[in-house]
């Protein structure tokens, strides 16, 4: 296919050709002859000193890096390309709450514990720079009220989501950002002259631009589409996977249990696949049980910690629960005996020891497990039995069969190595003024507000360094 280099002023959706060969940030250029396209979709910068900055995903760290370097240099031309609605994640994330993120974890090193890729490497500046406290004060100097739940979550006061995407809308639209819906930035080279030449496609239409753009912000989450551009630029992808899901139980006296919630226990995931000792695959907290098998806090950090493990098993392994994580095998057995004495004309299955915190239902489940009548007295309960329960409830097995789905977050464990990022301005190893942020990085929280904390932070931090750079290159402009 042949080309023609041409630079257009787009207006009102007429492009006209210039023949100025002044500096052409955000011009369009190499349009094809063999095909016609329409092209109204980023007006030429219309000073030669105004730099253009495309960011590739209008979602948490997306917008918000935009609204950041466009803060920093209000003379810096800054497009949000997004081929969905923007900030979609936010919208249904926490139950159409917004889980912002977490106000429990003040200390950086502990907070970075809470990313099982990233725990390592984010220890140093990233959370220094803009941390968890950093994003609930820009929210409220905003007009967002937050509140802290009793879990550490954040959310906003108006439990509703919209509080959060109408104030970084509102913010961005009042600094001038221009989002751009309906698209998607399909393929991206770096210019000899240290540019990015950048290919948008409308896919509802015949329609394709191609834009240079002076900084590149890939912030498009776990779609193909920002691993694509990554590896067209020359950096590695790890494979992505799924993580932060439920699991699917094979056990059939369970889904009759849908509901039952259990505040504490400890759980362990046993993997074939996995032979040495990961502390991070024995968790303790809440737990809930659900039709097809577990969900709550403590099985989705076991997924997340799991997640690669889990891909290559075939999501097949064995999780072993506590629960009664505060006592001792021993003390769990003298509560049984003393039970026992002490309701001896009473139905087992009808008197469960209060010091336990267990549903009827639940004890119910574990007398059956241990084949004992429900019509037994504790009288007739032999110490073998006791010894049993007590075993059971300190040790129970359950065969994992697969994934189920946590439609409260979606993240995915994979994506460009931390390696090649400068984590302290986010910008590639490879490619002077190329950023990343967000989930298409090789990063992701377990559950309560540590992913969109990433999308903050590094976001944040892609946009002030784009930001500054931005305002150094108007400055010497000027001079000039």
């Amino acid at each position: 296919m042949s080309f023609t280099l041409a630079r257009f002023i787009l207006t009102s959706g007429i492009s006209t050709q210039a023949g100025s060969t002044a500096r052409n940030h955000g011009s369009l250029l190499l349009t094809p002859r063999a095909r016609k396209f329409t092209t109204t979709a980023i007006p030429l910068a219309q000073k030669s000193s105004e730099e253009l900055l495309v960011v590739v995903g209008g979602g948490a760290a997306g917008v918000f890096g935009a609204i950041r370097a466009k803060t920093l240099a209000p003379n810096l031309k800054v497009v949000v390309i997004e081929k969905g609605k923007p900030l979609s994640k936010v919208k249904i994330s926490g139950g159409g709450r917004c889980n912002v993120t977490n106000g429990h974890c003040t200390d950086n090193l502990i907070l970075a514990e809470h990313y099982p890729r990233g725990h390592k490497e984010l220890r140093g500046s990233f959370f220094y720079t803009h941390g968890p406290m950093d994003t609930m004060s820009w929210f409220s100097d905003h007009g967002v009220k937050l509140k802290i739940e009793d879990d550490g979550r954040v959310f906003p006061v108006s439990n509703s989501s919209s509080s959060i995407i109408d104030c970084l809308m509102s913010e961005a639209t009042r600094l001038g950002v221009s989002l751009q819906t309906g698209k998607a930035v399909t393929t991206a080279s770096a210019t000899s002259g240290g540019k990015f030449l950048i290919k948008i496609e409308k896919r509802t239409i015949n329609y394709v631009e191609y834009v240079e753009a002076d900084y590149l912000l890939i912030a498009s989450g776990s779609s193909q589409q920002g691993y694509s551009l990554a590896a067209q630029l020359g950096h590695a992808i790890v494979d992505p996977v799924p993580s932060l899901f439920t699991f699917k139980i094979e056990d059939s006296q369970l889904a009759e249990l849908s509901g039952v919630t259990f505040p504490k226990v400890k759980a362990k995931l046993k993997l074939d696949n996995v032979q040495s000792n990961i502390p991070q695959l024995t968790q303790v907290g809440p737990m809930l049980v659900t039709h097809w098998g577990f969900s709550g806090p403590v099985v989705l950090r076991l997924s997340a910690w799991g997640a690669r493990n889990l891909f290559s098993s075939g999501y097949k392994g064995m999780l072993v629960v506590d629960f009664t994580p505060d006592l001792h095998i021993e003390d769990v057995k003298s509560i049984l005996n003393k039970h026992k004495h002490q309701f001896v004309k009473q139905k087992a299955v009808n008197s469960c020891p209060s010091e336990f915190g267990l549903v009827k239902r639940f004890w119910k489940y574990i007398l059956d497990r241990e084949s004992l009548s429900e019509d037994l007295l504790w009288a007739s309960v032999s110490n073998n039995s006791l010894i049993s329960v007590a075993s059971l409830l300190k040790h129970c097995t359950f065969k994992v069969t697969g994934k189920g789905q946590f439609k409260d977050e979606f993240v995915t464990a994979g994506g460009v190595p931390l390696s090649e990022i400068v984590l302290n301005t986010m910008e590639s190893k490879i490619h002077s003024h190329l950023y990343f942020a967000g989930e298409v990085l090789n990063v992701d929280g377990v559950t309560g507000g540590f992913n969109f904390q990433n999308a903050w932070s590094g976001g944040y931090i892609a946009g002030t360094s784009i930001g500054k750079l931005a305002i150094n290159a108007y400055l010497q402009e000027g001079v000039l």
